[in-house]
């Protein structure tokens, strides 16, 4: 296979990605529901990667989550920060948020993999859970948090844990930081996609599916950089305004999975199907609610020049390389969606304080570069977004393998005296 410009082979049905070094099948003993976990790969011995719970979770999903992981982790490889990125992993459990069963199935599930949030593996919300649900349920089993994994890599362990803590209660204007963070990434990015196109920010239209945390914050930022939101989705349908959407007010009256309020709609507000999101004329489209949730089919009906991934694996194979034929960007959720983790670990190693404006400086540069150099090398060689981004990975992956060691190797020249244990 002759490999492109940026020594990034181009996806083909020959493409085998590399075996995850971890894969955990777990079965409830009483519901029967399966969870999983798979770690990716691991550098000092940790992983990083949030935790969902949706109906019909499958391991595959989870197993390209982790690899995705594993990629934003690379990405933010920065030798002058004090945060080194960590391996990638996921978690998964088959089972609705919404069923009466789920918070003690998310509980049976937490105790059974205790042994790997201990040692490898550090967590946090995903789709369908929210971060104060799997910190109160690891309270309840005894643990201590859904990071402590990372506590070893620390120097001062007590302290990075209150800066953390004293970050997650950082509001901004009504919202948490900590919720803010992730949506703000997505809405840099395509802000900086939006540049490069020589598209008015004010002349600009946004569709937003999903008002968790991700989409919620992100038509936030995007609105308050002059973008016109004229569409936002939740789980019962799709709200429209041609004029554009009020949404401060959604946000303030939201519920705790996203779900806009009905009764706080205006007069030029109009409701449609769940699926009218991807008919709407817009410049930026955001699905940030599920994945595999653009096919072939669904692509077809898109107007957007850009599509931001703020989801995880939102678009399939063949619709990417659909819309990139016809013009369309697709900024890759790897890049896209990176920030909340990069945000929690900025904080932690205290390269950032727990302060507003630290975060979204920090944010903001490192979206808005890492955008604007993937696009410029993918206009340069001829590639997609994602392909250029993966090239970007895989300098960083060899970068951080030199200086810590492939996994299961020692590395080759260690600066920290090997105080954080094996180099994995």
């Amino acid at each position: 296979m002759t490999a492109s410009p940026l020594s990034v082979p181009r996806p083909s049905s020959s493409t085998t990605a590399p075996a995850p070094h971890l894969q955990v099948i777990w079965t409830d003993p009483v519901t029967g529901r399966e969870g999983y976990v798979v770690i990716d790969r691991l550098v000092r011995g940790v992983s990083s990667g949030g935790l969902r719970m949706r109906e019909g979770c499958t391991l595959d999903e989870v197993r390209g989550l982790a690899a995705g992981m594993s990629r934003k982790e690379a990405l933010h490889y920065d030798p002058a920060n004090r945060y080194i990125p960590l391996g990638g992993a996921k978690g998964g459990i088959d089972c609705s948020p919404h069923d009466p069963q789920a918070r003690a199935v998310l509980s049976r599930f937490l105790d059974a993999v205790r042994s790997l949030l201990k040692h490898h593996w550090t967590t946090g919300e995903d789709l369908g859970l929210r971060q104060d649900t799997i910190d109160e349920v690891l309270a309840e089993l005894g643990m201590d948090s859904s990071i402590e994994a990372i506590y070893p890599l620390l120097d001062d362990a007590a302290e990075a844990r209150s800066r953390l803590a004293d970050a997650f209660a950082v509001e901004v204007d009504g919202v948490l930081l900590a919720e803010l963070v992730g949506g703000l990434g997505v809405a840099e990015s395509a802000l900086t996609a939006l540049d490069h196109l020589g598209i008015s920010r004010t002349s600009a239209r946004a569709v937003v599916q999903g008002f968790g945390s991700m989409g919620g914050a992100t038509a936030r930022y995007l609105a308050r950089a002059g973008v016109s939101v004229v569409g936002l989705a939740d789980a019962r349908g799709v709200i429209v305004n041609p004029d554009g959407l009020d949404v401060e007010r959604f946000l303030r009256t939201r519920d705790g999975l996203g779900g806009i309020d009905r009764s706080q709609l205006r007069p030029g507000d109009t409701e449609a199907d769940r699926d009218a999101w991807l008919d709407i004329d817009c410049e930026i489209l955001v699905p940030a609610a599920v994945s595999y949730c653009i096919g072939v089919p669904e692509q077809a009906r898109i107007t957007a020049r850009i599509i931001a991934e703020a989801a995880n694996m939102p678009t399939l194979p063949a619709a990417e390389a659909a819309l990139h034929a016809r013009g369309t960007l697709v900024l890759p959720d790897f890049v896209a969606n990176s920030a909340t983790n990069a945000w929690w670990w900025w904080t932690l190693f205290g390269d950032i304080g727990a302060d507003a404006e630290q975060a979204h400086r920090k944010v903001r540069e490192a979206m808005g570069r890492l955008t604007a150099d993937m696009l410029t090398d993918a206009a340069r060689y001829g590639s997609t977004p994602r392909e250029a981004a993966l090239g970007v990975v895989d300098r960083k992956i060899g970068d951080i393998e030199a200086r810590f060691g492939r996994p299961g190797e020692p590395a080759a020249a260690r600066t920290d005296g090997g105080r954080h244990g094996d180099p994995r």
